[in-house]
C-alpha cells in the first residue's frame, strides 16, 4: 500500500506539472481503491479477539422498572432484530419471557453472521429510559 501511495504521489505530481486533467479519472480511481483497502484493514483490525469472527447469544433482561422496564426491553428487541436484518445476518430468537401487562421480562437471541460477536461484545451493560412527567 505504501508502494500504490507513493506511486499516485508520483503521478498526482506529474498531472500538476503537465496540467494534464486527464489522469484525473485515473487518480480518482486508484485513490478510491487505496481507500477501500484501508478501510478493510481498519476493520480487520477491529476484530482481532479470538471470538470476535463468530456467532453471538443477545440477552436481555428488563430489570427493575415494571411495565415501563419490560416496555423498554421490548423496545431494544425489536432495535436489535432490525439492526440484524440491516447487518444481514441471520437472528433467532431463542426465548421469550413475556411481561404480565406489556413488554417482556426477558428475551435470548441468537444472531448469525461474520463477526457478529466482535460488532455485539460492546453492547453490554444497562441501559435506563427516564420518563419525565408532564406536571413538573
Amino acid at each position: 500500500m505504501e508502494k500504490k501511495l507513493g506511486e499516485l504521489g508520483e503521478l498526482i505530481e506529474l498531472a500538476l506539472s503537465d496540467n494534464d486533467t486527464s489522469i484525473e479519472q485515473e487518480i480518482a480511481h486508484e485513490l478510491e481503491s487505496l481507500n477501500l483497502k484501508v478501510e478493510a484493514m481498519e476493520t480487520k483490525l477491529l476484530f482481532h479477539g479470538e471470538y470476535d469472527s463468530r456467532d453471538a447469544i443477545l440477552a436481555i433482561h428488563a430489570g427493575a422498572g415494571g411495565t415501563e422496564a419490560q416496555d423498554w426491553a421490548q423496545m431494544l428487541m425489536r432495535m436489535y432484530l432490525r439492526w440484524v436484518e440491516q447487518k444481514y445476518f441471520k437472528a433467532e430468537v431463542l426465548e421469550v419471557m413475556p411481561g404480565e401487562e406489556a413488554g417482556i421480562k426477558s428475551a435470548l437471541i441468537e444472531v448469525r453472521g461474520e463477526d457478529a460477536f466482535g460488532l455485539l461484545k460492546s453492547e453490554h451493560g444497562v441501559h435506563r429510559l427516564v420518563r419525565l412527567s408532564p406536571f413538573n
